[in-house]
């Protein structure tokens, strides 16, 4: 399952996934955006609001983007 996220780095208040009307994921996280820092962040978030385990989720595209697709890889 392939899912879309907004990407929010240095959140002064809150880490949390918000889901928007249009379908989009925005994650709120307060890891800087510096070598993949926040990516890695959002990666953790984004499994604790789906209910996965970590390495479950890969970031496949928009490494670099503030948009970014993440993989869920639910075979267990």
């Amino acid at each position: 399952m392939k899912i879309s996220a907004h990407l929010k780095p240095n959140s002064r208040h809150r880490e949390e996934v918000v889901p928007n009307d249009d379908g989009l994921l925005t994650i709120y996280t307060k890891a800087p955006a510096i070598e993949g820092r926040a990516n890695l962040a959002a990666a953790k978030l984004l499994a604790k609001h789906l209910g996965v385990a970590p390495s479950k989720v890969k970031l496949v595209r928009g490494a670099t983007s503030k948009y970014k697709i993440f993989e869920i890889d639910q075979v267990d």
